[in-house]
């Protein structure tokens, strides 16, 4: 490209500079000027590049694409992005919850698959995982989770005991580091794993009939994992895998999907089903509930600036849109504010005003000044008002957020159903899923993971916790460890 088509550097209010690489000085020799303001803002911007990463799911990458809907289901929810051949702009972001930004994308550890939809009711946001269970099931623990898988406070180094030490105290977490541990604790790309809303949600239909509701995004591409000799190896040769594969398959015109597949689950049954149908440890098998189709979701565009489209974007499951609620799921409650909070924390209160952030329906909000307000704000300003500000639409638009409860305030867990057990279904996964390839490889992960630093005392408790999901697994994990 000539000079001449080349379009001239600016500053940030757009004067032209006049060189890219000399400073100002008092001669060829002399000091730097401060009045060089262009090489002030360089300098200063510089030093502002970087803005908080996000505590878990630091590390991830996404891309843009549309969500169509290919079935009806209409019966279950009024939702528009969920009526029959809707089509809506969507964007996805993949990542590791424990690592920071600069880790391997190889790590063993779950990823996150977080979507918004840019409804004509406003964006709703599905923050999910390629597991469709959780470690734990109450919110007071999330923080202390999340700890115990990142850096120890004296040598900054992640570290197998604490892991262990943390799991092995909390048994719920049994059926998820089962998943860990197993093949589809390493996928072999983002393109090839499903994505899971593993919170329960409701939904509402037109006559306001309410029903429960799981998401299940199968892969197109098939499932596929990486074994941890594969993962090592690419956590030192390229730990931007994972990244770099969903780059260059959408520049490629190779553009990964996934079919959106729902469990249904008819309101009143959730107060007699024998397991807690909100309890995010548990899955719904799907003899009791099976999969019905919901659409197709395709991405196919990659964005142009990471910052400001991938590392900017907020995902929130606060952002519910009519037809679609919440749960009884305490997770998923706690974490209602919680995203948002972080948002707020991370990127400042107008956050939502970030193009990749913002709605693509028109926004009425009374929500005023601030940082970084970028939208006009018109009187009135107040709600309610006689001056012709927005009104809001009625109890009835939104009926989607209650349900009936009428209980006394306890700090408690679930109540038990008839089949509840924190390892039952980590015992299914182990013996109805994999097959014996899959268990050896279990078996070796699971040592391999144990061998590296974990202490005397919590090693016996994993046995112990092995043996209470699988006693044969147990006493191979033990065997793996003692004769090692």
């Amino acid at each position: 490209m000539s000079d001449q088509q080349r379009k001239p550097t600016t500053t940030d209010a757009g004067i032209p500079v006049p060189s890219d690489e000399h400073s100002l000085t008092i001669g060829p020799e002399g000091p730097v000027v401060l009045h060089d303001h262009y090489l002030i803002e360089q300098m200063a911007n510089f030093n502002r590049e970087r803005i908080p990463e996000r505590q878990p799911h630091a590390k991830g990458g996404g891309g843009f694409g549309h969500f169509e809907v290919t079935a009806d289901v209409s019966r279950y929810t009024m939702a528009k992005v969920f009526q029959p051949g809707t089509k809506t702009d969507v964007l996805a972001r993949f990542s590791t919850v424990a690592g920071e930004r600069g880790s391997p994308d190889t790590w063993r550890d779950p990823r996150g698959f977080a979507l918004k939809f840019y409804t004509e009711d406003g964006n709703y946001d599905m923050v999910g995982n390629n597991t469709p269970v959780f470690f734990i099931r109450d919110p007071m623990k999330f923080q202390h989770f999340i700890r115990s898988q990142k850096r120890r406070a004296d040598n900054n180094t992640r570290d197998h005991d604490m892991q262990w030490d943390f799991w092995t105290l909390s048994p719920e977490s049994a059926h998820q580091v089962t998943w860990l541990m197993g093949d589809r604790g390493i996928p072999k790309t983002w393109r090839h794993m499903n994505g899971y809303s593993s919170h329960t949600y409701m939904w509402v239909n037109a006559q306001g009939e309410k029903f429960w509701v799981k998401y299940h995004f199968k892969t197109d591409q098939g499932n596929d994992f990486l074994t941890q000799a594969e993962a090592d190896s690419l956590a030192g040769a390229d730990g931007d895998y994972h990244n770099r594969d969903l780059f260059n398959s959408i520049s490629q015109g190779d553009f990964p999907s996934w079919t959106l597949k729902v469990q249904v689950m008819p309101f009143a049954d959730a107060e007699t089903y024998r397991f807690n149908p909100f309890d995010l440890t548990k899955v719904w098998p799907h003899d009791d509930y099976p999969l019905q189709e919901v659409g197709k979701l395709t991405l196919n565009r990659n964005p142009t600036d990471y910052h400001t489209e991938i590392e900017q974007a907020a995902f929130e499951p606060n952002n519910i849109i009519p037809g679609v609620g919440p749960s009884p799921d305490k997770m998923l409650l706690a974490r209602l504010f919680a995203y948002a909070d972080a948002h707020r924390a991370r990127l400042g209160v107008n956050y939502k005003q970030i193009p990749v952030n913002a709605p693509q329906c028109p926004v009425h909000s009374y929500s005023k000044d601030g940082a970084m307000r970028i939208q006009k704000v018109a009187d009135p300003v107040y709600a309610p008002n006689s001056k012709g500000g927005p009104a809001a639409c009625g109890e009835g638009y939104h009926q989607s957020e209650t349900w009936p409860v009428k209980d006394e305030m306890v700090r408690s867990p679930y109540t038990q159903h008839r089949d509840d057990n924190d390892f039952v279904q980590a015992n299914a996964l182990i013996n109805q899923v994999m097959d014996d390839a899959a268990r050896e490889r279990l078996v070796n992960n699971v040592v391999g993971h144990l061998s590296d630093g974990v202490s005397e005392p919590v090693l016996e408790r994993a046995f112990e916790y092995w043996k209470q999901i699988d006693p044969a697994i147990g006493e191979r994990i033990e065997a793996g460890i003692r004769n090692g």
